[in-house]
Protein backbone atom coordinates (compact mmCIF):
# COMPACT_ATOMS: atom_id res chain seq x y z
CA UNK A 1 0.00 0.00 0.00
CA UNK A 2 1.42 3.49 -0.96
CA UNK A 3 1.82 6.34 0.81
CA UNK A 4 -0.95 8.78 0.95
CA UNK A 5 1.30 11.79 1.39
CA UNK A 6 2.68 11.28 -2.69
CA UNK A 7 -0.78 12.82 -3.94
CA UNK A 8 0.91 12.87 -7.11
CA UNK A 9 2.55 9.59 -7.67
CA UNK A 10 0.11 8.43 -10.84
CA UNK A 11 1.27 11.75 -12.55
CA UNK A 12 4.73 10.25 -12.56
CA UNK A 13 3.37 8.00 -15.83
CA UNK A 14 3.00 9.56 -19.33
CA UNK A 15 0.85 7.65 -20.58
CA UNK A 16 -1.43 7.79 -17.80
CA UNK A 17 -0.73 12.19 -18.48
CA UNK A 18 -1.60 11.35 -22.35
CA UNK A 19 -5.44 8.88 -21.02
CA UNK A 20 -6.10 12.16 -18.24
CA UNK A 21 -6.06 14.47 -21.53
CA UNK A 22 -7.89 12.26 -23.45
CA UNK A 23 -10.74 11.61 -20.71
CA UNK A 24 -11.06 15.57 -19.42
CA UNK A 25 -11.45 16.73 -23.37
CA UNK A 26 -13.57 13.97 -24.23
CA UNK A 27 -15.59 14.79 -21.25
CA UNK A 28 -15.85 18.37 -21.45
CA UNK A 29 -17.46 17.81 -25.02
CA UNK A 30 -19.72 15.25 -23.84
CA UNK A 31 -21.25 17.31 -21.27
CA UNK A 32 -21.17 20.52 -23.52
CA UNK A 33 -23.61 18.77 -25.87
CA UNK A 34 -25.42 17.39 -23.39
CA UNK A 35 -26.39 20.65 -21.85
CA UNK A 36 -27.04 22.55 -25.21
CA UNK A 37 -29.27 20.08 -26.73
CA UNK A 38 -31.02 20.22 -23.56
CA UNK A 39 -31.80 23.82 -23.75
CA UNK A 40 -32.07 23.50 -27.41
CA UNK A 41 -34.44 21.11 -27.33
CA UNK A 42 -36.29 22.98 -24.76
CA UNK A 43 -36.53 25.86 -26.71
CA UNK A 44 -38.04 24.15 -29.89
CA UNK A 45 -40.93 22.15 -27.58
CA UNK A 46 -41.24 24.21 -24.49
CA UNK A 47 -42.02 20.27 -23.04
CA UNK A 48 -40.10 19.26 -20.30
CA UNK A 49 -41.10 15.36 -21.48
CA UNK A 50 -39.14 16.33 -24.10
CA UNK A 51 -36.00 16.92 -21.67
CA UNK A 52 -36.63 13.25 -20.99
CA UNK A 53 -36.43 11.86 -23.55
CA UNK A 54 -32.83 13.01 -24.33
CA UNK A 55 -32.01 10.45 -21.61
CA UNK A 56 -33.77 7.60 -22.88
CA UNK A 57 -32.89 8.36 -26.40
CA UNK A 58 -29.46 8.02 -24.86
CA UNK A 59 -29.99 5.39 -22.79
CA UNK A 60 -31.24 2.93 -24.88
CA UNK A 61 -28.34 2.26 -27.07
CA UNK A 62 -26.16 2.59 -24.46
CA UNK A 63 -27.16 0.23 -22.28
CA UNK A 64 -27.90 -2.30 -25.21
CA UNK A 65 -24.42 -1.91 -26.64
CA UNK A 66 -22.45 -2.26 -22.61
CA UNK A 67 -22.39 -6.06 -22.62
CA UNK A 68 -20.76 -6.46 -25.36
CA UNK A 69 -18.61 -3.23 -25.09
CA UNK A 70 -17.09 -4.97 -21.96
CA UNK A 71 -16.42 -8.17 -23.65
CA UNK A 72 -14.81 -6.11 -26.43
CA UNK A 73 -12.65 -4.56 -23.45
CA UNK A 74 -11.30 -7.57 -22.45
CA UNK A 75 -10.35 -9.10 -25.66
CA UNK A 76 -9.34 -6.66 -27.98
CA UNK A 77 -6.89 -3.63 -28.03
CA UNK A 78 -8.26 -1.33 -25.45
CA UNK A 79 -6.78 2.09 -26.65
CA UNK A 80 -7.53 1.21 -30.26
CA UNK A 81 -11.62 0.80 -29.20
CA UNK A 82 -11.43 3.92 -27.40
CA UNK A 83 -10.28 5.74 -30.53
CA UNK A 84 -13.21 4.23 -32.00
CA UNK A 85 -15.35 5.31 -30.10
CA UNK A 86 -14.42 8.89 -29.83
CA UNK A 87 -14.36 9.20 -33.54
CA UNK A 88 -18.31 8.39 -33.57
CA UNK A 89 -18.81 10.85 -31.03
CA UNK A 90 -16.70 13.38 -33.25
CA UNK A 91 -19.27 12.61 -36.26
CA UNK A 92 -22.35 13.31 -33.42
CA UNK A 93 -20.74 16.50 -32.55
CA UNK A 94 -20.70 17.41 -36.55
CA UNK A 95 -24.08 16.26 -36.87
CA UNK A 96 -25.76 18.29 -34.15
CA UNK A 97 -23.22 21.28 -35.46
CA UNK A 98 -24.83 21.23 -39.04
CA UNK A 99 -28.13 21.05 -37.92
CA UNK A 100 -28.34 23.61 -35.71
CA UNK A 101 -26.51 25.95 -38.31
CA UNK A 102 -29.25 25.12 -40.28
CA UNK A 103 -32.06 25.26 -37.78
CA UNK A 104 -34.24 28.02 -39.38
CA UNK A 105 -33.82 26.00 -42.99
CA UNK A 106 -35.35 22.67 -42.05
CA UNK A 107 -38.65 21.90 -41.19
CA UNK A 108 -38.92 21.91 -37.34
CA UNK A 109 -40.46 17.90 -36.68
CA UNK A 110 -37.58 17.29 -39.26
CA UNK A 111 -34.71 19.18 -37.32
CA UNK A 112 -36.12 17.24 -34.15
CA UNK A 113 -35.67 14.34 -35.46
CA UNK A 114 -31.89 14.76 -36.89
CA UNK A 115 -31.01 16.19 -33.01
CA UNK A 116 -32.59 12.54 -31.41
CA UNK A 117 -30.88 10.65 -34.33
CA UNK A 118 -27.42 12.56 -33.07
CA UNK A 119 -28.25 11.51 -29.15
CA UNK A 120 -29.37 7.91 -30.58
CA UNK A 121 -25.87 7.17 -32.14
CA UNK A 122 -24.07 9.23 -29.94
CA UNK A 123 -25.54 6.29 -26.76
CA UNK A 124 -23.96 3.54 -28.78
CA UNK A 125 -20.39 5.31 -28.40
CA UNK A 126 -21.10 6.37 -24.95
CA UNK A 127 -22.26 2.90 -23.69
CA UNK A 128 -19.31 1.53 -25.09
CA UNK A 129 -16.49 4.11 -24.21
CA UNK A 130 -16.75 3.61 -20.22
CA UNK A 131 -16.07 -0.10 -19.91
CA UNK A 132 -13.42 0.48 -21.76
CA UNK A 133 -11.68 2.96 -20.51
CA UNK A 134 -12.43 1.84 -17.16
CA UNK A 135 -10.41 -1.42 -18.16
CA UNK A 136 -7.61 0.60 -19.98
CA UNK A 137 -6.85 2.64 -16.77
CA UNK A 138 -4.73 -0.10 -14.31
CA UNK A 139 -2.50 -0.52 -17.78
CA UNK A 140 -0.88 2.60 -17.47
CA UNK A 141 0.25 2.89 -13.78
CA UNK A 142 2.39 0.75 -11.51
CA UNK A 143 0.14 -0.97 -9.39
CA UNK A 144 1.51 0.69 -6.35
CA UNK A 145 0.33 3.88 -7.66
CA UNK A 146 -3.27 2.72 -8.72
CA UNK A 147 -5.46 3.91 -5.65
CA UNK A 148 -4.05 7.30 -6.64
CA UNK A 149 -4.73 6.71 -10.35
CA UNK A 150 -8.31 6.58 -9.76
CA UNK A 151 -8.48 9.15 -7.24
CA UNK A 152 -7.45 11.77 -10.09
CA UNK A 153 -9.14 10.05 -12.82
CA UNK A 154 -12.55 10.54 -10.75
CA UNK A 155 -11.63 13.53 -9.60
CA UNK A 156 -10.90 14.82 -13.19
CA UNK A 157 -14.00 13.17 -14.43
CA UNK A 158 -15.97 14.62 -12.06
CA UNK A 159 -15.07 18.11 -12.44
CA UNK A 160 -14.70 17.95 -16.94
CA UNK A 161 -18.57 16.63 -16.34
CA UNK A 162 -19.73 19.10 -14.76
CA UNK A 163 -17.06 21.92 -15.96
CA UNK A 164 -18.50 20.96 -19.45
CA UNK A 165 -21.95 21.21 -18.26
CA UNK A 166 -20.82 24.90 -17.16
CA UNK A 167 -19.14 26.00 -20.15
CA UNK A 168 -21.75 24.53 -22.27
CA UNK A 169 -24.48 26.84 -20.77
CA UNK A 170 -22.52 29.76 -20.34
CA UNK A 171 -21.31 29.12 -24.56
CA UNK A 172 -24.98 28.23 -25.90
CA UNK A 173 -26.31 31.73 -23.77
CA UNK A 174 -23.62 34.24 -24.58
CA UNK A 175 -22.04 33.09 -27.93
CA UNK A 176 -24.93 31.34 -29.53
CA UNK A 177 -26.15 27.96 -29.90
CA UNK A 178 -23.59 26.95 -32.92
CA UNK A 179 -20.63 27.55 -30.06
CA UNK A 180 -21.00 24.65 -28.21
CA UNK A 181 -20.95 22.11 -30.50
CA UNK A 182 -18.26 23.72 -32.27
CA UNK A 183 -15.91 23.40 -29.29
CA UNK A 184 -17.35 19.67 -28.87
CA UNK A 185 -15.90 18.98 -32.23
CA UNK A 186 -12.41 20.35 -31.67
CA UNK A 187 -12.11 18.58 -28.04
CA UNK A 188 -12.88 15.43 -29.35
CA UNK A 189 -10.33 16.22 -32.48
CA UNK A 190 -7.80 16.66 -29.29
CA UNK A 191 -8.88 13.80 -27.55
CA UNK A 192 -8.08 11.57 -30.49
CA UNK A 193 -4.78 13.26 -30.55
CA UNK A 194 -4.17 12.56 -26.96
CA UNK A 195 -5.01 8.84 -27.27
CA UNK A 196 -2.61 8.24 -30.05
CA UNK A 197 0.13 9.23 -28.00
CA UNK A 198 -0.74 6.33 -25.92
CA UNK A 199 0.92 3.15 -27.15
CA UNK A 200 -1.07 0.28 -27.56
CA UNK A 201 -1.21 -2.33 -24.54
CA UNK A 202 -1.51 -5.98 -24.38
CA UNK A 203 -4.81 -7.40 -23.37
CA UNK A 204 -4.05 -9.53 -19.75
CA UNK A 205 -4.27 -13.08 -20.16
CA UNK A 206 -6.91 -14.77 -19.98
CA UNK A 207 -9.12 -17.60 -22.46
CA UNK A 208 -10.58 -15.48 -25.39
CA UNK A 209 -11.31 -18.12 -27.14
CA UNK A 210 -14.63 -18.74 -24.78
CA UNK A 211 -18.26 -18.16 -26.88
CA UNK A 212 -19.49 -14.34 -26.14
CA UNK A 213 -22.46 -15.14 -23.89
CA UNK A 214 -19.72 -17.30 -21.93
CA UNK A 215 -17.76 -14.47 -21.16
CA UNK A 216 -20.49 -12.10 -20.44
CA UNK A 217 -22.52 -14.38 -18.16
CA UNK A 218 -19.08 -15.11 -16.15
CA UNK A 219 -19.00 -11.12 -16.07
CA UNK A 220 -22.55 -10.76 -15.05
CA UNK A 221 -21.76 -13.69 -12.03
CA UNK A 222 -19.23 -12.03 -10.72
CA UNK A 223 -20.96 -8.83 -9.86
CA UNK A 224 -23.93 -9.96 -8.50
CA UNK A 225 -22.31 -12.59 -6.47
CA UNK A 226 -20.06 -9.51 -5.20
CA UNK A 227 -22.00 -8.23 -2.57
CA UNK A 228 -20.46 -5.05 -2.02
CA UNK A 229 -20.09 -4.06 -5.65
CA UNK A 230 -23.64 -5.21 -6.45
CA UNK A 231 -24.58 -2.74 -3.08
CA UNK A 232 -23.04 0.10 -4.34
CA UNK A 233 -23.95 0.64 -7.65
CA UNK A 234 -27.37 -0.13 -7.26
CA UNK A 235 -27.59 2.72 -4.44
CA UNK A 236 -25.91 5.13 -7.16
CA UNK A 237 -28.68 3.76 -9.49
CA UNK A 238 -31.24 4.12 -7.48
CA UNK A 239 -30.48 7.46 -5.42
CA UNK A 240 -29.32 9.37 -9.16
CA UNK A 241 -32.16 7.49 -10.73
CA UNK A 242 -34.70 9.43 -8.36
CA UNK A 243 -32.62 12.30 -6.83
CA UNK A 244 -31.05 14.10 -9.80
CA UNK A 245 -32.52 17.34 -10.87
CA UNK A 246 -29.58 18.05 -13.65
CA UNK A 247 -32.11 17.03 -16.58
CA UNK A 248 -34.64 19.91 -15.10
CA UNK A 249 -31.96 22.31 -15.12
CA UNK A 250 -33.67 24.59 -18.39
CA UNK A 251 -37.02 24.42 -17.18
CA UNK A 252 -35.50 26.39 -13.46
CA UNK A 253 -33.66 28.79 -15.45
CA UNK A 254 -35.71 30.05 -17.56
CA UNK A 255 -38.93 29.38 -15.64
CA UNK A 256 -38.56 29.38 -11.92
CA UNK A 257 -35.61 31.38 -11.64
CA UNK A 258 -36.19 33.33 -14.92
CA UNK A 259 -32.26 33.65 -15.12
CA UNK A 260 -31.81 32.28 -18.81
CA UNK A 261 -29.22 29.80 -20.45
CA UNK A 262 -26.46 32.15 -18.99
CA UNK A 263 -27.97 31.61 -15.41
CA UNK A 264 -28.19 27.86 -15.89
CA UNK A 265 -24.33 28.03 -16.94
CA UNK A 266 -23.43 29.47 -13.57
CA UNK A 267 -26.07 27.05 -12.20
CA UNK A 268 -23.64 24.28 -14.12
CA UNK A 269 -20.98 25.61 -12.59
CA UNK A 270 -21.99 25.20 -8.97
CA UNK A 271 -21.66 21.55 -9.01
CA UNK A 272 -18.21 22.05 -10.30
CA UNK A 273 -16.94 23.88 -7.99
CA UNK A 274 -18.10 21.72 -5.10
CA UNK A 275 -16.62 19.02 -7.52
CA UNK A 276 -13.33 20.51 -7.70
CA UNK A 277 -12.93 21.93 -4.02
CA UNK A 278 -13.50 18.22 -2.83
CA UNK A 279 -11.25 16.49 -5.80
CA UNK A 280 -8.15 18.06 -4.02
CA UNK A 281 -9.05 17.49 -0.82
CA UNK A 282 -9.63 13.43 -1.57
CA UNK A 283 -5.95 13.80 -3.45
CA UNK A 284 -4.42 14.97 -0.22
CA UNK A 285 -6.57 13.09 3.10
CA UNK A 286 -8.11 10.56 3.80
CA UNK A 287 -11.97 9.90 3.84
CA UNK A 288 -11.17 8.52 6.98
CA UNK A 289 -11.50 4.73 7.79
CA UNK A 290 -15.29 4.10 8.11
CA UNK A 291 -16.09 4.58 3.63
CA UNK A 292 -18.89 2.54 3.70
CA UNK A 293 -20.72 4.94 6.10
CA UNK A 294 -19.26 7.80 4.29
CA UNK A 295 -20.50 6.49 1.24
CA UNK A 296 -24.08 6.45 2.64
CA UNK A 297 -23.70 9.80 4.00
CA UNK A 298 -22.82 11.47 0.91
CA UNK A 299 -25.45 9.94 -1.19
CA UNK A 300 -27.79 11.45 1.69
CA UNK A 301 -26.16 14.59 1.75
CA UNK A 302 -26.96 14.73 -2.05
CA UNK A 303 -30.62 13.97 -2.39
CA UNK A 304 -31.01 16.43 0.48
CA UNK A 305 -28.91 18.90 -1.62
CA UNK A 306 -31.79 18.15 -4.61
CA UNK A 307 -34.37 18.98 -2.06
CA UNK A 308 -32.89 22.41 -1.30
CA UNK A 309 -32.36 23.27 -5.14
CA UNK A 310 -36.30 22.47 -5.63
CA UNK A 311 -37.69 24.76 -2.66
CA UNK A 312 -35.38 27.53 -3.68
CA UNK A 313 -36.94 30.76 -5.34
CA UNK A 314 -33.40 32.65 -4.69
CA UNK A 315 -30.58 32.17 -7.18
CA UNK A 316 -27.65 32.24 -4.71
CA UNK A 317 -29.56 29.64 -2.69
CA UNK A 318 -29.86 27.27 -5.37
CA UNK A 319 -26.35 27.94 -6.38
CA UNK A 320 -25.11 27.12 -2.62
CA UNK A 321 -27.55 23.74 -2.79
CA UNK A 322 -25.56 22.49 -6.20
CA UNK A 323 -22.27 23.06 -4.87
CA UNK A 324 -23.02 21.27 -2.00
CA UNK A 325 -24.29 18.32 -4.45
CA UNK A 326 -20.88 18.87 -6.33
CA UNK A 327 -19.43 17.88 -3.26
CA UNK A 328 -21.57 14.83 -2.16
CA UNK A 329 -21.11 13.60 -5.27
CA UNK A 330 -17.87 13.54 -5.76
CA UNK A 331 -17.22 11.77 -2.93
CA UNK A 332 -19.68 8.84 -3.59
CA UNK A 333 -17.91 8.63 -7.52
CA UNK A 334 -14.42 8.04 -6.16
CA UNK A 335 -15.54 5.57 -3.09
CA UNK A 336 -17.31 3.29 -5.85
CA UNK A 337 -14.32 3.55 -8.55
CA UNK A 338 -12.27 2.40 -5.97
CA UNK A 339 -14.62 -0.48 -4.71
CA UNK A 340 -15.10 -1.27 -8.40
CA UNK A 341 -11.06 -1.66 -8.99
CA UNK A 342 -9.71 -2.78 -6.40
CA UNK A 343 -12.48 -5.98 -5.98
CA UNK A 344 -12.38 -6.93 -9.91
CA UNK A 345 -9.54 -9.13 -11.47
CA UNK A 346 -7.65 -7.31 -14.44
CA UNK A 347 -8.71 -9.81 -16.92
CA UNK A 348 -12.56 -9.26 -15.76
CA UNK A 349 -12.32 -5.21 -15.57
CA UNK A 350 -14.11 -4.68 -18.79
CA UNK A 351 -16.61 -6.75 -18.81
CA UNK A 352 -17.37 -5.70 -14.92
CA UNK A 353 -17.64 -2.43 -16.23
CA UNK A 354 -19.97 -2.67 -18.72
CA UNK A 355 -22.61 -3.79 -15.58
CA UNK A 356 -21.38 -1.03 -13.99
CA UNK A 357 -21.86 1.11 -16.79
CA UNK A 358 -25.41 0.01 -17.36
CA UNK A 359 -26.54 0.67 -13.81
CA UNK A 360 -25.19 4.75 -14.36
CA UNK A 361 -26.78 5.14 -17.42
CA UNK A 362 -29.83 4.05 -16.53
CA UNK A 363 -29.18 6.86 -13.18
CA UNK A 364 -28.30 9.45 -15.36
CA UNK A 365 -30.28 9.06 -18.66
CA UNK A 366 -33.12 7.06 -17.77
CA UNK A 367 -33.23 9.03 -14.41
CA UNK A 368 -33.33 12.61 -16.95
CA UNK A 369 -36.64 10.73 -18.59
CA UNK A 370 -38.29 9.92 -15.11
CA UNK A 371 -37.38 13.39 -14.18
CA UNK A 372 -38.79 14.78 -17.33
CA UNK A 373 -41.90 12.12 -17.15
CA UNK A 374 -42.42 13.24 -13.53
CA UNK A 375 -41.90 16.88 -13.80
CA UNK A 376 -44.78 16.54 -16.40
CA UNK A 377 -47.00 15.02 -14.06
CA UNK A 378 -46.26 16.20 -10.82
CA UNK A 379 -44.72 19.79 -11.82
CA UNK A 380 -41.68 20.40 -11.79
CA UNK A 381 -40.66 21.24 -8.11
CA UNK A 382 -42.97 18.40 -6.78
CA UNK A 383 -41.04 15.86 -9.09
CA UNK A 384 -37.48 16.85 -7.70
CA UNK A 385 -38.68 16.92 -3.42
CA UNK A 386 -40.43 13.34 -4.25
CA UNK A 387 -37.16 12.28 -5.90
CA UNK A 388 -34.71 13.90 -3.12
CA UNK A 389 -37.28 11.61 -0.61
CA UNK A 390 -36.73 8.85 -2.65
CA UNK A 391 -33.23 9.45 -2.45
CA UNK A 392 -33.29 8.96 1.14
CA UNK A 393 -35.57 6.41 1.33
CA UNK A 394 -32.79 4.20 -1.15
CA UNK A 395 -30.43 5.10 1.62
CA UNK A 396 -31.88 3.88 4.30
CA UNK A 397 -33.08 0.90 2.46
CA UNK A 398 -29.09 0.03 1.93
CA UNK A 399 -28.14 1.24 5.39
CA UNK A 400 -30.42 -1.58 6.96
CA UNK A 401 -30.23 -4.08 4.01
CA UNK A 402 -26.67 -4.08 3.26
CA UNK A 403 -24.62 -4.51 6.59
CA UNK A 404 -21.13 -5.41 4.75
CA UNK A 405 -21.45 -2.33 2.30
CA UNK A 406 -22.22 0.02 5.73
CA UNK A 407 -19.36 -1.64 7.54
CA UNK A 408 -16.75 -1.16 4.62
CA UNK A 409 -13.11 0.25 5.83
CA UNK A 410 -10.96 1.73 3.68
CA UNK A 411 -7.91 -0.60 3.97
CA UNK A 412 -10.47 -3.31 2.57
CA UNK A 413 -10.10 -0.87 -0.32
CA UNK A 414 -6.77 -0.32 -0.33
CA UNK A 415 -7.42 3.31 0.30
CA UNK A 416 -5.62 5.49 2.58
Amino acid sequence: MEEKKDAYAAFRSRDYRWFLLLRICNTLAAQMISVSIGYLIYELTSNPLNLGLIGLAEALPAISVSLLAGHWADKYSRRNLILMCIGILAFCAALLLWLTWHRFDLPKNMLIAGLYTAIFISGIARGSLSPIMFAFLPQLVDKKHLSHAITWNSSTGEVASISGLGLGGLAYGFLGPETPFIAALALFSLSLYFGWQIPSKPVPPANHNEPVMVRIREGLRFVFSNKLIISSIALDMFAVLFGGAVALLPVFAKDILQVGPQGMGILRAAMSLGAMSTAFVIAHRSLGQHIGKVLLFATAGFGLSMMLFAVSRNFYLSFAALFLAGIFDEVSVFVRASLLQFQTPDHMKGRVSSVNSIFITSSNEIGAFESGLAAKLLGTVPSVIFGGCMTLLVVGITWWKSPKLRNLKSHELDVV
